[in-house]
C-alpha cells in the first residue's frame, strides 16, 4: 500500500454525533434562557391589570365590583386575615384531613414575594345600601367592613415554569358565597388569561381538588384539560391515590405538546 492511500484513509470523515450534541445544548441553555427574562419580564411589571381597563370593573348579575393588583409581601394585615378565612370557609370541606397541613403551606404561599394578586372589592355604597336595607329590617349589621369598600374574594397567580414551559399559575381563585354563581370567578380566568398572553406565557395552569366537583365542572367549562403533568396521566396508579388534578390550558403550539399532549 502506497503512503499516499494510507493517508487517504486515516483521513475517513469525524462523526457528526458530538456536533450534533453541542449544538442541542446551546439550543437548551438559549432556551432556557429565553424563558428566564420572560419570566423576570412579566416579574418585573407592577401592575398587569392597568393594561386591561376593561376588566377593571365588574357590574353585572346584581353584583358591582372592583379590581385591584398586590403583591404578597406588601399586604395589609386585614387583607392577610380576609384571605386565611375565606381560603378556611372555601377549601377545609374539599380537603378534608389533609387542611391542616395545607392551611400551613397556604399561608406561607400567600405573603411570598412572588405572589400576585387580583382582589375584588365591593363598592362601599353597595355595601351601605345592604346595611340599611338590614338595619331597615331591624337586623343590626354586623359586617365591620360596612364601613368602606370591602373585599368579596381574590385571586392569587405566579409566574413559573413547569417543564421548560412558561406559564401563569393560579394558585387559588376564591370567592365569597355571595358572589358565586354570577360570572364573577369566569370574568377572572378571562382576565388571568389576558395576563398570561400579554406576558407571553405558553399556558394557564391550575391544581383543583378532585372532592370539589363544583371547580371541577367550572373549568372543564372554560376549557381547560387534564394536564399531561398531573399525577392521573402520568401514572394511574399513582393517580388514584392523589386528591387531586392540574388543569392546563395552552395558548401555543409547544406549550400544548408538552402541556396537554405530554410529548
Amino acid at each position: 500500500m502506497s503512503t499516499a492511500t494510507a493517508t487517504a484513509e486515516n483521513k475517513k470523515p469525524r462523526s457528526s454525533g458530538g456536533a450534533e450534541k453541542k449544538q442541542r445544548r446551546k439550543e437548551i441553555l438559549e432556551r432556557k434562557k429565553a424563558i428566564e427574562e420572560l419570566i423576570r419580564g412579566a416579574v418585573a411589571v407592577k401592575d398587569h391589570l392597568a393594561q386591561f381597563p376593561a376588566f377593571h370593573k365588574y357590574e353585572r348579575n346584581g353584583i358591582s365590583v372592583y379590581l385591584e393588583s398586590a403583591h404578597g409581601n406588601q399586604l395589609p394585615l386585614p387583607t392577610k386575615n380576609y384571605i386565611q378565612n375565606l381560603l378556611k370557609v372555601n377549601m377545609e370541606g374539599p380537603y378534608g384531613s389533609e387542611w391542616p397541613s395545607e392551611e400551613k403551606i397556604k399561608r406561607r404561599e400567600m405573603v411570598a414575594p412572588e405572589a400576585r394578586y387580583i382582589l375584588v372589592r365591593q363598592f362601599a355604597n353597595d355595601c351601605n345600601a345592604k346595611k340599611s336595607s338590614e338595619q331597615d329590617a331591624g337586623v343590626e349589621c354586623t359586617d365591620g367592613a360596612c364601613t368602606g369598600d370591602h373585599l368579596l374574594g381574590f385571586v392569587h397567580y405566579r409566574f413559573v415554569v413547569e417543564e421548560d414551559v412558561p406559564v401563569v399559575y393560579v394558585y387559588e381563585l376564591q370567592l365569597e358565597s355571595t358572589a358565586q354563581g354570577k360570572g364573577l370567578g369566569k370574568f377572572l380566568m378571562q382576565l388571568i388569561e389576558l395576563i398570561a398572553r400579554k406576558s407571553q406565557m405558553g399556558a394557564v395552569m391550575l391544581t383543583v381538588q378532585k372532592s370539589n366537583t363544583e371547580a371541577m365542572a367550572f373549568y372543564n367549562k372554560l376549557r381547560y384539560v387534564i394536564s399531561s403533568t398531573s399525577p392521573s396521566r402520568v401514572d394511574l396508579l399513582i393517580g388514584i391515590g392523589k386528591s387531586y388534578e392540574i388543569f392546563c390550558k395552552t395558548f401555543e403550539a409547544e406549550a400544548k405538546r408538552i402541556l396537554e399532549e405530554g410529548n
